[in-house]
């Protein structure tokens, strides 16, 4: 039972990782007042561009770069509609979702004629699991050294930097000029503008950060939890990031317990797959896969009490003077 508990929680830190990092992007954005439901798009994208960018160079920072570079750009594209030209922010991110979904199988078949995916990754284009130092000298001490060994140790060097991004972003967030301004510009921009600050300069900045946050993400679902890219394989991650950044009320450490209660629960429903329970027998796959989506649904439905974001989110700004 210990064993199975460790085995679930160390899923749980993989599946969770890409909500982590793509809910932590969202948290910039919409803290400055911009609506990123882009998010799916970006990390889609992003996945894509590592995967291709990895097999063809073999070399997997490389398509680490090409993802952020990607994710950046349709950033910086939603910045230009929403920003600059004051569009509709959840139209633009629903142009650029679609606009990614089909794009990227379409480049894939027209690069690599296997049907919209990209060839599979070897080890050397891919981030492989890290073994910390003692790992396996303690691997088989009762309790401690399988919670090291196996929780601890064991996971590829973008989960580490997802957890450290967290309170990361909180410290710029909150205990930096840049973030005193990001949730000004949030909540009240004309005051923002008053102080002789551009509103659109720091939207845009944090259009950027959540750029490189979902283009890590998307270069981790691609060349990290697997081997090359295979269409639509966000499979609603994006969605999930937002859900879970409404559940911890934009602020970054309930947003982590957020994206971890889903990615156990994702954990939990792969560990159910043709397990016979008591009473209710085997459960059906489709049953168990649409888990995590229910609870995305009931967390926006309410359950988790008010959550009231940013006052100016989803306003284009518009100058008074």
């Amino acid at each position: 039972m210990y064993e199975n508990l460790i085995l679930i929680l160390d899923a749980t830190l993989r599946v969770s990782t890409p909500l982590i990092l793509a809910a932590l992007a969202g948290l910039f954005s919409e803290r400055s007042g911009i609506v990123n439901i882009a998010l799916e798009g970006k990390m889609l994208s992003a996945a894509f561009a590592a995967a291709a960018a990895a097999s063809v160079t073999g070399s997997v920072w490389l398509g680490l770069l090409a993802g952020i570079g990607i994710s950046v750009s349709l950033s910086l594209l939603h910045g230009f509609a929403t920003i600059t030209h004051r569009g509709d922010q959840i139209v633009s991110g629903v142009a650029i979702n679609m606009l990614a979904v089909g794009l990227t199988v379409t480049l894939g078949r027209f690069w690599f004629g296997l049907g919209g995916q990209t060839p599979a990754l070897s080890d050397s284009e891919r981030f492989t699991s890290i073994t910390l130092p003692g790992a396996d000298a303690i691997a088989d001490v009762p309790v401690i050294g399988l919670l090291y060994s196996e929780l601890i140790s064991g996971h590829n060097i973008l989960v580490y930097l997802a957890l450290a991004m967290v309170p990361t972003v909180w410290w710029i967030v909150f205990r930096t000029r840049f973030g005193l301004r990001l949730r000004a510009a949030g909540e009240n921009p004309h005051a923002v503008d008053t102080a002789g600050i551009s509103v659109a300069w720091i939207r845009y900045r944090a259009l950027i950060c959540a750029g490189i946050l979902c283009g890590i993400a998307g270069a981790y679902l691609s060349t990290a939890h697997s081997a090359g890219f295979v269409a639509n394989m966000s499979a609603g991650k994006g969605f999930i990031a937002l859900a879970a950044l409404i559940f911890g009320k934009w602020r970054p450490v309930p947003v982590l317990f957020g994206c971890l209660l889903f990615g156990f629960l994702d954990a939990v429903a792969i560990r159910l797959q043709g397990v016979e329970l008591p009473v209710v027998g085997v459960i059906p796959v489709q049953a168990i896969e649409v888990l995590p989506y229910i609870l995305t649904v009931l967390l926006l439905a309410g359950f988790i009490g008010r959550a009231v974001g940013p006052k100016s989110i989803g306003v284009p700004y518009v100058k008074t003077r």
